[in-house]
């Protein structure tokens, strides 16, 4: 159930993305993309046999939506401070200590608190939130990711 509902999750956050054609601009496409995939995951926590499917759909398509919209907002350097601080603490943090990213130039902030790191099929896993704050206002994400043999940490499930 578990790879159905990835594949779920993978081919609404592509079937969305292809809808952000004409007037989107990468930004946007990228945090529709990255909301699709974090909804499509969350709602598949909801529900169980048909319910579930159509939690994930709903969810990838509530996510796309709002990452989108977060997306269009963060330029490239709001991006790389993000994505800075993640691997900072996935790799450094400690479980329940927030990691805090800014841009000066833009305004545009947030923090990662990751957990207690764990094992999974011979791999160091972490679970975290990112919690980004766009002209003071906060949207957060949940996610899971995994440090790779070559020592890069990559989100999953």
């Amino acid at each position: 159930m578990k790879m159905n509902s990835i594949a779920i999750v993978t081919v609404m956050g592509l079937a969305l993305a292809g809808c952000q054609g004409t007037g989107m601009g990468p930004k946007q496409t990228f945090g529709g993309l990255t909301g699709a995939v974090a909804g499509g995951v969350l709602g598949s926590q909801i529900g169980g046999g048909d319910g579930r499917i159509l939690a994930i759909a709903a969810g990838s398509a509530l996510g796309a939506l709002a990452g989108s919209s977060i997306g269009k907002m963060m330029d490239e350097n709001d991006q790389r401070y993000a994505y800075q601080a993640q691997n900072n603490a996935l790799e450094y943090g400690r479980a329940g200590s927030p990691v805090t990213w800014n841009n000066p130039d833009t305004g545009n902030r947030g923090q990662i608190v990751p957990t207690q790191a764990y094992t999974t099929n011979n791999l160091t896993c972490r679970d975290y939130t990112h919690t980004i704050y766009i002209d003071g206002q906060p949207e957060t994400a949940r996610g899971q990711a995994c440090r790779q043999s070559d020592g890069t940490w990559k989100p999953v499930g």
